[in-house]
């Protein structure tokens, strides 16, 4: 199976999600001390993030893996729905929510406090009952909908009041009606609840609750994976953590794969990218073989990433191909999504992030001097370059004498470039926002009041580093001398 066609399969396939939309909410910072009020952790917090949980976590692994999705769920009136839905809208025209608005119950919130990797407590916002009658009226005319223009639909019950016996029953109906397979990423006790799917997804302790029997051996695993058959009608596929995953069908022996091999980071997340990926290949035509395959080599890249995550298309190319994911800046500049997750990880992991900008066409000596010392002033550095566009508007329509793409691999191959960005206005200043970086470098042309964004840099508690600049060395000059050379 070549891989190439394989994520090119999967680019287009529509599914549809039902399920428990939430807010995930991470506050991160540093423990030093126990509190003089009370036996507890003081967290000095360094950074705040919010991502997609729930089934919207799931669209948007699929939207992050070329899929189209249909999203039908509900939301309260509050400004956590606003945040919400600003975050799939953010998305892409690839997701198209259909949630239903509830003025009586609050959109579903977890914050997770962590003190470097150690999640320290857990606070939930959320009314756990079920939907209405009149609401659960509302959520059937959209799944009815969604189901008729999806290849496969995926019910992701996270037990927070969407999928009803009513709701349930009506999406199994409409899918059996449709001849749409139908997969469910399970949290009630009863495995009998969810006959009329097509494939369910437990981890080892909702598949041991749902039957009374235990999963940690292989033996235990499948007689336990048996009985839920048995009880649900359904394939089991078992997410069974560092023992990888196993796929349970009647009457076929079990397909097994082990966990791939690197460093977790966060846990959470991971089940909504193992259902999502294997939807996806699924719905695009992939065998449940070749779907488990692409789903456990998600899992793999999501669990070394804070949070509940999401696997990139060049992520999970160089996965299953079994290479070394490729650095972000090796084929061009990153997406800010992309470098999004990466300086939230290097900021758990106590690294200083150092970021630096500028046009860097046509590559001299000052340039590697500027990268260079920014290198030496931080763990990690992120170089931020002007688009096309932008250079055209600093330097006139002749520049770039490079496009993006070719400065982007030029400076990423540079040694201590650790990640390659862009951005189309005329200064980095939203991206100096939105990446916070611990340390912010410029060359010493400029005087440290005159650095942009460094007084967002420093009122966050970092510095501004201004380098030493190398004399007589200038793109401008460069570009004058081989024109007049040409002439």
């Amino acid at each position: 199976m070549s891989d190439s066609p394989l994520l090119e399969r999967l680019a287009g396939a529509r599914v549809a999600i039902v399920g428990d939309v939430m807010l995930d909410n991470y506050v991160v910072g540093r423990v030093s001390r126990i509190s003089d009020e009370a036996p507890v952790p003081v967290l000095l917090v360094q950074s705040e993030r919010r991502t997609l949980g729930g089934a919207a976590n799931v669209a948007a692994n699929i939207a992050a893996l070329g899929g189209k999705v249909t999203l039908v769920g509900m939301i309260g009136a509050d400004p956590a729905a606003n945040l919400l839905l600003d975050m799939i809208d953010a998305l892409g025209p690839s997701v198209d929510p259909k949630l239903v608005t509830v003025r009586d119950r609050p959109t579903v919130e977890k914050t997770r406090f962590l003190g470097g990797h150690q999640q320290l407590v857990r606070v939930d916002r959320e009314f756990a009952m079920p939907a209405a009658p009149a609401i659960e009226a509302q959520l059937i005319e959209e799944i009815e909908e969604a189901v008729a223009s999806c290849d496969l639909v995926v019910a992701s019950d996270y037990g927070k009041g969407v999928l009803t016996d009513n709701v349930l029953k009506a999406l199994f109906s409409l899918c059996a009606r449709a001849q749409r397979r139908c997969i469910v990423d399970p949290k009630r006790p009863r495995f009998a609840d969810y006959r009329g799917a097509t494939l369910i997804t437990p981890n080892r302790k909702e598949l041991s609750l749902a039957v009374g029997l235990p999963t940690e051996t292989d033996e235990e695993a499948k007689a336990a994976a048996s009985a839920a058959i048995a009880e649900s009608g359904a394939a089991i596929l078992l997410t069974r953590s560092e023992k990888g995953m196993t796929l349970y069908r009647a009457d076929l022996p079990p397909v097994h794969l082990k966990a791939q091999t690197r460093e977790v980071f966060d846990v959470s997340g991971a089940g909504d990218t193992v259902v999502a990926s294997v939807a996806l290949g699924l719905a695009s035509g992939l065998s449940f073989e070749q779907s488990m395959r692409v789903a456990n080599a998600a899992a793999g890249i999501v669990v070394g990433k804070l949070g509940a995550a999401v696997a990139t298309q060049e992520e999970l190319s160089a996965a299953l191909k079994n290479k070394p994911i490729a650095r972000p800046d090796a084929r061009g500049a990153s997406p800010l999504a992309a470098a999004l997750q990466q300086r939230d990880q290097w900021r758990a992991e106590g690294l200083i992030v150092g970021f630096t900008n500028g046009c860097f066409d046509l590559l001299h000596s000052g340039h590697v001097s500027l990268v260079t010392q920014a290198a030496e002033a931080c763990d990690r550095l992120i170089v931020a370059l002007n688009s096309d566009s932008s250079v055209r508007r600093l330097k006139g329509p002749a520049r770039p004498m490079q496009p993006l793409d070719s400065r982007a691999a030029i400076i990423g191959a540079l040694k201590g470039v650790d990640l390659v960005v862009s951005f189309e206005e005329d200064t980095p200043l939203s991206l100096i926002e939105a990446l916070s970086p611990d340390v912010l470098i410029k060359g010493a042309d400029y005087n440290e009041d005159q650095v942009v964004g460094g007084d967002i840099v420093k009122a966050r508690g970092g510095r501004v580093v201004l380098a030493r600049l190398t004399e007589g060395q200038s793109t401008s000059a460069l570009v004058e001398l081989v024109q007049n050379r040409a002439s």
